[in-house]
């Protein structure tokens, strides 16, 4: 790959000929590469960005970009997902429609999933705590509010568990988009997803999250900065600013929130 570039690079000057051998492995790399699947394609690149990072690290941007190269190109074919599968359609006596989740791999430094959403499918506000985590959208429409966690004005409050956040997403997205990029402490690192339409979400997480390693997934419950006017200092955030803000307090993780089910798109060959 490097060597082409230099190649033509150097059009015009005098150029020394590849040894039989190497130019025999490069095009075998080559034939490999087309015949290797996205999902593969993006297992590989993973598992060389990830092998040597940890909770709260985040990877070189080169490494993002290659892994957001891999994502942006990939549709719901490359997983094997049609929008007109059963994940993807609404039970008429569904009060909150079920999201499932379709794993594909998962290992001690990253995982890879699809999240199913039906219309009006909700995952609630939750975080990411330590972790970059990868979501492209393959197909319909989303909305997605998040949040990272503002400065010091999150002390201010006196209701206990209630932290001030400001908004760093709030809009709706339509597939094809670009692969949205969260990180440890930026990025909105707490968010959530409304489908507007039947969707598919491909997350990866770097790492995962582990109870016994303190990476628990806690969900939020959003108030506008107004409802606890009374009873915080505001002075900090300007009038005209604080729309941008919300409270969040933890809640109680939600019952039932995602089902299972197995993922019959290409496989992963692990080496």
């Amino acid at each position: 790959m490097g060597i082409e570039r230099i190649l033509a690079s150097q059009k015009g000057k005098e150029c020394y000929e590849l040894p039989s051998e190497t130019k025999g492995k490069a095009k075998k790399n080559r034939r490999r590469q087309k015949k290797m699947s996205p999902v593969q394609r993006l297992y590989e690149i993973c598992k060389k960005v990830f092998s040597e990072f940890r909770p709260g690290i985040v990877p070189p941007s080169d490494d993002i970009q290659r892994i957001k190269s891999v994502l942006d190109g990939m549709t719901e074919v490359d997983v094997g997902l049609s929008p007109n599968m059963p994940y993807f359609k609404r039970k008429a006596n569904d009060q909150l429609p079920k999201i499932t989740y379709l794993h594909i791999y998962y290992c001690d430094k990253f995982s890879i999933g699809i999240f199913c959403l039906p219309p009006s499918g909700v995952i609630p506000l939750h975080n990411h705590p330590g972790m970059t985590v990868f979501s492209k959208l393959l197909f319909g429409t989303m909305h997605i509010k998040a949040y990272d966690w503002a400065g010091d004005a999150s002390s201010d409050v006196n209701t206990p568990g209630v932290r001030l956040a400001k908004v760093k997403v709030d809009s709706d997205f339509t597939a094809p988009c670009n692969t949205s990029v969260l990180y440890p402490a930026d990025g909105g690192n707490m968010h959530c997803f409304t489908a507007l339409t039947p969707c598919a979400v491909l997350d990866v997480l770097c790492p995962p999250y582990s109870n016994p390693d303190g990476r628990h997934c806690a969900y939020y419950l959003d108030f506008p900065f107004s409802s606890f006017a009374d009873s915080v200092d505001g002075s900090s955030v300007p009038d005209e600013e604080r729309e941008c803000y919300a409270w969040l307090q933890e809640r109680e993780n939600p019952e039932d929130l995602t089902v299972g089910a197995p993922y019959n798109g290409p496989k992963i060959v692990e080496k």
